[in-house]
């Protein structure tokens, strides 16, 4: 077990759900299924059971709600004592409904006024939040809600780079939540996310979010045709480095989409000191090979899970070499697809297992 603390700065909601695989309006009026969920919260919980050590931060509403969902944490073993609780705003909720089929998944948002939304730089103490701190992940997601969440996620990165802390930042755009500058998502959030990521040692992305933030595409791929070309990300990875200079690693999921239950689903890592790309899975003869991955039970997460696997993985000693590094993100975050909520609940057991070629879901008896 790493003794490494890995904190995550960002929001989490109430997550409301219809069933299954039902409908808003199958179920509404009626019964949603409430649970907690955000991207750097996930990261957190899913490294803490994995056995390592995670420190979830962020701006709370003093209540009930948001206490039921430290005391959650504190149950996966991720600390929570530094969340830092006001007296205003609310805690946001998103609304999710899973896809089947050729039916893609929708989100509904509802974070506007937010507490994280609502709070300045001014309104935290980094220095103690960040206190014992080895690696501080943040996500794109966070600066999109308002200009006050964007100045505070860049000066948690600065006082961390300030720190010698290791910085690792998801881009994950999300068009649906950058309104609040006056201008295009896309623009605003290359203009914000450049100074965020400029602080980060490790750059993490989708197999479309360089295209979507800064405009870097792997030449051949069409995310919508759920098509990739596995190779180009090699050069959008090198082409982020020369973008970034701080980043020692750039890793990008690769997602073909054949359905919303059918997806093939893999991963790559650059190692800027050595030149060279890492993907994974692999098959016998040492060629890409993603994890066919068929009725998913959920997807929201799954990028988050990755995230976690991999700074997991780099702050181990048993996973830390690049090579090790992705094939444990990949599986781990494979695993994901077979939970149901935000959360991944694979056991290290369980990642290393699958990563050892044993993919059968046999009962374990």
């Amino acid at each position: 077990m790493s003794e490494k603390i890995v904190a995550g700065f960002g929001e989490v909601m109430i997550r409301l759900a219809p069933a299954g695989k039902l409908r808003f309006s199958q179920v509404l009026p009626g019964e949603l299924e409430a649970t907690f969920g955000g991207g750097e919260a996930n990261v957190c919980a899913s490294i803490a059971m994995m056995g390592g050590k995670s420190r979830y931060l962020t701006a709370l509403p003093d209540n009930v709600l948001a206490r039921s969902f430290a005391v959650q944490q504190r149950g996966f073993g991720t600390d929570v004592e530094k969340i830092r609780y006001a007296k205003c705003g609310r805690m946001g909720i998103y609304f999710a409904e899973q896809g089947a089929a050729q039916r893609g998944s929708n989100v509904v948002y509802d974070r506007e006024y937010s507490t994280i939304s609502m709070l300045g730089p001014e309104e935290y103490d980094f220095d103690s939040m960040l206190e014992g701190v080895f690696h501080l992940h943040v996500t794109g997601i966070t600066p999109a809600l308002s200009e006050n969440a964007y100045l505070s996620t860049l000066a948690i990165v600065k006082k961390a780079s300030e720190m010698g802390i290791r910085i690792s930042c998801d881009l994950n755009f999300r068009k649906k939540l950058w309104k609040w500058g006056g201008v295009p998502a896309k623009e605003l959030a290359c203009k914000c996310m450049k100074e965020i990521v400029a602080f980060a040692d490790v750059i993490i992305g989708n197999e479309a979010d360089a295209q979507d933030v800064f405009g870097i595409a792997s030449e051949g791929s069409s995310v919508e045709d759920g098509k990739i070309n596995i190779r180009g990300y090699g050069e959008v990875a090198r082409k982020l480095c020369a973008a970034f200079p701080k980043a020692s690693y750039v890793a990008i999921t690769l997602r073909e989409s054949i359905s919303a239950d059918h997806n093939n689903w893999g991963g790559m890592l650059y190692d800027k000191a050595n030149d060279a790309e890492h993907f994974a899975p692999l098959a016998a003869d040492g060629t890409y090979q993603p994890y066919e991955i068929r009725d998913i039970v959920d997807r929201i997460g799954g990028g988050d899970s990755f995230s976690a696997g991999l700074i997991f993985a780099l702050t181990s000693d048993e996973f830390c070499a690049p090579a090790d590094a992705i094939r444990y993100a990949v599986a781990a975050s494979c695993l994901k697809h077979s939970i149901h909520g935000d959360y991944n609940y694979a056991s290290k057991d369980e990642v290393v297992s699958l990563m050892k070629g044993n993919a059968s879901g046999r009962v374990q008896r």
